[in-house]
């Protein structure tokens, strides 16, 4: 990952319903489609709203959800990474979750 990547920090976090927009300490906005993070498309919004900053903001962390982003990820244009049977299964998991209770 470039210096420039590294030193770039999130200032500031929004999400629509169908994209995530994150402004960076270097003035720009990114906005990526929220589709690219399934597991967001698929939270409640007590879990999306339930986020923590990594470090020093170099990404955003989704206890509830398992997921997390990293600004340099944004930057380079890197959707989730995370594997179709990775992701079916979390949400087979959710799913069984949702039904005990």
């Amino acid at each position: 990952m470039s210096t420039l990547v590294a030193e770039v920090r999130a200032q500031k976090l929004a999400l629509t319903e169908d994209s995530l927009i994150v402004d960076l300490s270097d003035g720009r906005s990114i906005t990526v489609p929220l589709a690219w993070f399934p597991r967001l498309v698929h939270g409640t919004p007590e879990e999306i709203s339930n986020l923590r900053w990594i470090g020093d903001r170099e990404g955003i962390h989704w206890p509830d959800l398992d997921e997390d982003i990293g600004v340099g990820n944004l930057i380079l244009g890197q959707p989730s990474g995370e594997s179709q049977d990775s992701f079916r299964r979390w949400l087979e998991k959710r799913a069984g979750e949702r039904h005990d209770i």
